[in-house]
């Protein structure tokens, strides 16, 4: 069974997949858009069908006291718009905090430059995301 990881952002989409086994995840690609869903969702569509995944886990973006804000009311609407969109495919939401903190000291300590670290960034978040719920399941 494969998996992907999902990290939702405004502008991008950090992609991951896991291995057919469902025990690692790795990066897969970042989604570029702005102000229109059809395009993630059909490259996800795309990426469900060529992996065969039976699901998906999206990041949830708490606040680190665990409240809610603005990103988690829009990731939710995402996860809304995805379970309509698949309703073939399990959608799932997990607590993504400190995700990207994560990325950002990984990236730093490969030695790559802030200016390559942009999708790159999204890519590793979405991998964390899909690890920590690969893990949690075992």
């Amino acid at each position: 069974m494969r998996v992907l990881g999902i990290d939702y952002g405004d502008v991008r989409i950090g992609v991951a997949i896991s291995d057919p086994l469902g025990l690692t995840a790795q990066m897969l690609e970042t989604i570029k858009w702005r102000n229109n869903t059809k395009v993630p969702v059909k490259r996800i569509g795309e990426l469900i069908d060529a992996y065969h995944c039976e699901a998906i886990i999206v990041g949830i973006p708490r606040n680190m006291d665990g409240t809610s804000g603005e990103r988690e009311r829009k990731t939710r609407e995402f996860i809304k718009l995805l379970e309509h969109e698949f309703p073939e495919t399990e959608i799932k939401s997990w607590d993504e905090r400190l995700t990207t903190v994560m990325a950002q000291r990984a990236m730093h300590d490969m030695g790559v430059k802030a200016k390559n670290q942009k999708g790159r960034i999204d890519q590793m978040s979405a991998a964390f995301i899909l690890q920590g719920y690969l893990d949690f399941k075992r």
